[in-house]
């Protein structure tokens, strides 16, 4: 089926992006790239999977998740069904008493829909989840990956890895990191990159490769292709050329410049 192939496909990127980064912490200034592309689509977009499900189930394993086919063992007792349909492809339908019904497909998968159709949870045979919420949300749970990805009605998507990593990506292009270690990155749609680190310190990276950085204590960095400059609380200013050159201007008026060895050629009080 198309749906199911385009399913796969989608697996195999995102398995091939999280081994690409190995969901490491990037240094600070440097370009973190997403687990999945903009714009990427949760696999089977709406719930024409649970009727595209009820024709044929023929999800192979995908690279993201390699279990042996087994079959799902359900906790539902006999009290519980009402009904049940065998079917001559071997497909298993359970009407239960609650108005819930349950599909299981002879590989293994299982399909369960709530008595009142606005919930639907497929399990892969291959142990993959994907869910449909009363709120429009779409879960889908890699079981190999151990990692989460959620779409919301508003076009939002969120990544959960397994080392509590959080992506978000935005439908205006602009996405949020949220690392392990509670630093938080923001990549907009122009280029722009903002880190903010536990202790405060905040760093924004230009497109054109200019970075400024704002520490806890008041001071301030600023990185170019021809300087670089600190500004202090009191007004201090000290910059470094790239040709070496050093200049500090003092909150007194006071300038001192040195040369690429380090003496002065000017110190003006």
């Amino acid at each position: 089926m198309p749906e199911i192939d385009a399913e796969i496909q989608e697996a195999k990127t995102l398995n091939r992006d999280i081994a690409s980064r190995s969901l490491e912490r990037p240094p600070s200034g440097r370009r973190s790239r997403s687990a999945t592309p903009s714009g990427r689509k949760t696999p089977l977009d709406g719930k024409q999977i649970g009727f595209d499900l009820e024709q044929k189930v023929s999800r192979p394993s995908s690279a993201l998740s390699r279990r042996p086919s087994t079959y799902f063992k359900g906790k539902v007792t006999h009290d519980d069904v009402r009904e049940e349909v065998q079917y001559p492809d071997g497909k298993l339908e359970q009407f239960l008493m609650n108005g819930s019904r349950i599909i299981t497909f002879r590989n293994g998968t299982r399909k369960e829909v709530s008595a009142d159709g606005q919930s639907v949870t497929i399990t892969f045979f291959n142990g993959d989840v994907k869910t449909f919420m009363p709120d429009q949300k779409v879960i889908y749970y890699y079981a190999d990956a151990k990692t989460t990805h959620t779409t919301y009605p508003n076009g939002m998507e969120m990544l959960q890895f397994p080392n509590n990593q959080i992506e978000k990506h935005y439908p205006d292009g602009k996405k949020e990191i949220l690392f392990p270690d509670q630093t938080v990155k923001h990549l907009f749609p122009d280029g722009r990159e903002q880190s903010i680190f536990p202790d405060g310190t905040i760093v924004n990276l230009h497109k054109n490769g200019n970075k400024i950085i704002e520490f806890n204590n008041g001071q301030r960095e600023i990185h170019t292709s021809q300087y670089k400059r600190r500004e202090y609380p009191d007004g201090t200013i000290k910059t470094v050329y790239s040709n070496g050159r050093q200049e500090t201007k003092y909150s007194t008026g006071r300038v001192r410049i040195k040369d690429k060895e380090g003496n002065i050629i000017l110190d003006k009080k």
